[in-house]
């Protein structure tokens, strides 16, 4: 495994001290941190960066969405980590178009953090084939496999911790993979002993498909939910 060279984008200062320590103590070499795009792309063309922690909301005249565009065309080794305090789809239907590693939400947590930092350096190694992928996985595109014996979700071989009810949640979707699976049935397969509202459900949801990188679980309004894969391997 090579020692990643990390550049961190981010306009808070504390947020940023916190990112830089840490990264370091997993033991990543940060080359420099930037509080805006015009600071990164001048560190960019000086330095030799592997993958880049980019705040979505920089100041300046461009946000890290932006930013990261113009980065992945002039250098599209480089992996893309975002950082966001606000979630949102706009900004989400944006930044999928990059297939960053991942989107983490500040605070960030650390061991998410750990993992999508060995995911990018993994892709960055090698090219992932799914040949090495073990048969009874269920394979939802080239980053994405479940494995359905042991209720694991592997992202570029490499396990995403997933809570008891979005292991549930996922395994239902997975056994109605491309059709709908309404509200009334996620409440009764995932919470049998009592009634929730449903934005219960939509968090549960959210919080699934943040996992997922945003991939898959398309809502149908007002019915519920459906996760397409539109070549299905298992």
């Amino acid at each position: 495994m090579k020692k990643a060279s990390i550049l961190i984008v981010e306009d808070e200062s504390i947020v940023a001290m916190e990112l830089e320590s840490y990264i370091q103590k997993q033991g990543y070499a940060v080359i420099d941190t930037c509080s805006n795009a015009e600071n990164a792309f001048t560190v960019l063309a000086d330095k030799a960066v592997d993958i880049i922690m980019m705040d979505i909301c920089i100041k300046g005249e461009i946000d890290g969405i932006e930013a990261a565009m113009l980065i992945k065309k002039r250098y599209p080794h480089i992996e893309i980590i975002f950082l966001t305090a606000h979630l949102d789809d706009y900004n989400v239907d944006r930044a999928i178009e990059l297939n960053p590693i991942a989107y983490l939400s500040k605070p960030f947590d650390r061991e998410e953090l750990r993992v999508f930092l060995k995911i990018a350096i993994h892709k960055i190694d090698k090219n992932i084939s799914l040949d090495t992928i073990p048969q009874q996985n269920i394979i939802l595109d080239h980053e994405f496999s479940y494995d359905p014996v042991n209720f694991i979700l592997l992202y570029c071989n490499e396990i995403i911790n997933l809570t008891k009810k979005e292991n549930e949640l996922l395994t239902l979707l997975l056994n109605n993979k491309n059709n709908l699976v309404d509200f009334y049935s996620i409440e009764n397969i995932i919470w049998p002993d009592k009634e929730i509202h449903t934005n219960t459900i939509r968090t549960l949801v959210k919080r699934l498909r943040q996992k997922l990188k945003h991939k898959f679980i398309k809502t149908i309004s007002s019915r519920g939910y459906k996760l397409i894969l539109e070549n299905p391997i298992s």
